[in-house]
């Protein structure tokens, strides 16, 4: 039996972010294969021990350590029905892209230096690390100063590595990036301090006690607003898209899940943990969810530089698990928090595409593209399947997941007023601009007359697109048989009294 195999899943990858750092010098782009192990042992370790208790209805696993007993708080990890699928899948997606980051960042520190730096690589793999741990952290966090702790260790090398490896003004869009989501976690941190005040505790499951405080209202408010700056709603968007797009292209995907898992976090400390509070904020969430929906879709649609054009998908997707979670149904919440799982790995695929087009075109600007698929048709096959995920296609994990979300969207807007009616109508009417901006650059990059200037582009390499592939067959392979997901989600929230079905 591994022990402390919770506690391995955040500490290997800092393990690994050190020795990195270490190795580099020595083995320069190869370091990335250390950073892919520790990931892929980390995601090996979380589903020997918890895949088969957790899938059979089986309790929980959590394990506590001492931290400040003076002060009440207890340093713990939980994998449940929620954390362990949003763990795995968030692993998959980070471990696809340190192989993916190898020939990427070769190109780029070429780009940036003239010659290759071995040593460089080992600031990127480390700092990428740091930001892997942080994010499994705050999955499995149990205590809310402990969830903030890892969100603050997200930020530092995130940033670090849109400075140091970022494309246009990359030490300004690392100083637009630290601003937004320090004034993000800054809310949410006011947000923890209310909930102690309310509760005593800073304990995740003590959050449902403060349902009976005259500051619930507060504490789920800052809380939720904290979150919703981190996932660029409509009105606290402008940080999103130049922080997805002017990074290195090897991270974008990384900052999808950056920004991303506040669906996740939403879910955890509000919908289930406060949900008849959170109750209160549904239909104006909705409302916020849907105009985010239009908007970021819209302004999509717009875009002819391709990194561009996923940073900006990237706010409109993030609203549809909004928009699940703020139904207020267990299903229409499964489906949102199913959804975020799934729009990572379509945005991993799309991202990486885009970067497979810079490096081996040297373009970013679609206008300077067009049939592509002639030179790079694996490039072009897996670009299309990405849009079949994001664009909810069957038989992709984007289908399931938007179909589980809307049942449950629609359960409940038939059961309350024509108005929540109204929004869920709008809010699938909205899907309709995914498949606009998935799937125009389809015909404008890879169709079409071959550009001048393109006769010898060739195919990237598999380590850019085998990454992609595996996922690309883990998403249909979920699509095919999503229990795989909802097994455990569905599960969770069945299990879950007081919660609207």
């Amino acid at each position: 039996m591994v022990q402390y195999f919770l506690l391995q899943s955040v500490v290997v990858p800092i393990v690994a972010a050190a020795l990195c750092y270490l190795a580099a010098p020595r083995v320069g782009k190869r370091v990335g294969w250390l950073a892919f192990a520790s990931l892929f042992f980390t995601t090996l370790v979380l589903v020997g021990t918890s895949w088969s208790q957790l899938f059979s209805g089986g309790p929980s696993i959590s394990e506590s350590y001492t931290w400040a007993p003076s002060a009440g708080l207890t340093f713990g990890f939980l994998a449940d029905g929620l954390s362990f699928p949003v763990a795995i899948l968030v692993n998959l997606v980070l471990a696809a892209t340190a192989v993916y980051s190898m020939p990427y960042m070769q190109n780029r520190i070429k780009g940036l230096y003239g010659a290759d730096r071995p040593g460089r690589y080992g600031i990127y793999y480390m700092n990428f690390l740091l930001v892997s741990a942080g994010l499994i952290g705050i999955v499995l966090s149990t205590n809310l100063i402990e969830l903030y702790l890892f969100l603050e260790l997200v930020l530092i090398p995130t940033f670090v590595i849109i400075t140091l490896f970022g494309y246009v003004e990359k030490e300004k869009v690392g100083i637009i990036y630290i601003i937004w989501n320090q004034l993000g976690a800054f809310v949410f941190l006011a947000g923890i301090a209310m909930s102690y005040v309310a509760t005593g505790s800073f304990d995740i499951s003590s959050l449902g006690s403060a349902q009976t405080s005259n500051l619930a209202y507060w504490v789920a408010g800052l809380i939720l607003v904290g979150w919703l700056l981190k996932m660029a709603v409509f009105g606290l968007h402008m940080w999103l898209p130049i922080t997805e797009a002017e990074p290195p292209t090897s991270f974008a995907p990384t900052m999808a899940v950056v920004s991303g898992i506040g669906a996740y976090v939403i879910a955890r400390l509000l919908f289930f943990g406060m949900p008849t509070t959170f109750h209160a904020f549904s239909l104006p969430l909705m409302a916020w969810a849907v105009l985010t929906m239009f908007y970021g879709g819209a302004v999509t649609l717009a875009q002819n530089d391709v990194k561009y054009l996923f940073a900006w998908s990237t706010m409109s997707q993030n609203a549809y698990s909004v928009l699940g979670l703020a139904s207020a149904s267990a299903l229409g919440a499964t489906g949102g928090v199913f959804y975020f799982g799934s729009h990572i790995l379509g945005k991993f695929v799309m991202f990486a595409v885009a970067g497979i087009l810079l490096t081996q075109t040297g373009f970013r600007d679609v206008k300077k593209m067009g049939g592509l698929a002639a030179k790079m048709p694996l490039t072009a096959s897996l670009f299309v399947l990405g849009a079949l995920i994001l664009s909810a296609v069957p038989p992709t994990s984007g289908f399931q997941a938007e179909w589980i979300m809307f049942a449950g969207i629609f359960s409940q807007g038939a059961q309350g007023s024509s108005t929540y009616l109204l929004v869920a109508i709008l809010g699938l009417i909205a899907t309709l601009l995914t498949v606009a901006y998935t799937f125009w650059p389809v015909k404008r990059i890879f169709f079409g007359t071959l550009n001048s200037g393109l006769e010898e582009v060739k195919e990237a390499p598999l380590t850019m697109t085998l990454p992609v592939l595996a996922l690309v067959v883990a998403s249909i392979l979920i699509g095919i048989y999503p229990d795989l997901v909802t097994k455990f989600l569905l599960g969770f929230a069945n299990a879950f009294t007081g919660v609207a079905h």
